[in-house]
């Protein structure tokens, strides 16, 4: 998945193997069995081009690692204790990055004040409403729900 993921296009078992094959020795077969189990989960679409298949990532990288912090998140039997124990984890540029996409984040969302009614008082007058409601922002692509890293073998050695 490391390769289709760098590459952020289709690829084919032969392009993967090349490369691959720069660091260790694979065999192609390996490396199209794991390419067809990617296939068969649902982390990679294929399409036939002349007797081979070109790959291609159902989801990006980070959908993927955003479902998996979701799914440990989800798991915690307290799940604010879990952040705060997650963010002490945190490198200072890993704090900052999280502090850039909660702003990003609430530049998406309405105002707190906006979403309760206007207390109305005699001198008061009604709240206007918005000239134009935010976009709807796209649901981010999350991979299958399997449980196990895209790519990993019985050995745990992926990619």
């Amino acid at each position: 998945m490391t390769r289709v993921w760098e590459w952020n296009r289709p690829v084919t078992v032969r392009e993967v193997l090349e490369d691959l094959q720069k660091e260790r020795s694979i065999a192609y077969t390996t490396v199209m069995t794991v390419l067809d189990n990617l296939h068969q989960k649902g982390w990679v679409r294929r399409e036939a081009e002349g007797r081979a298949y070109r790959y291609e990532a159902v989801s990006t990288r980070a959908a993927y690692a955003a479902a998996l912090m979701n799914e440990a998140w989800s798991a915690s039997d307290n799940p604010a204790a879990a952040l705060v124990a997650f963010f002490g984890m945190m490198s200072p540029e890993q704090r900052h990055a999280l502090r850039d996409a909660v702003r990003m984040v609430q530049v998406d969302e309405p105002a707190e004040d906006a979403e309760q009614p206007a207390e109305e008082t005699e001198e008061s007058t009604p709240a206007e409403e918005p000239a134009a409601e935010a976009a709807p922002q796209p649901a981010a692509e999350a991979g299958p729900a399997e449980g196990d890293e895209p790519g990993a073998s019985a050995t745990g050695k992926g990619r």
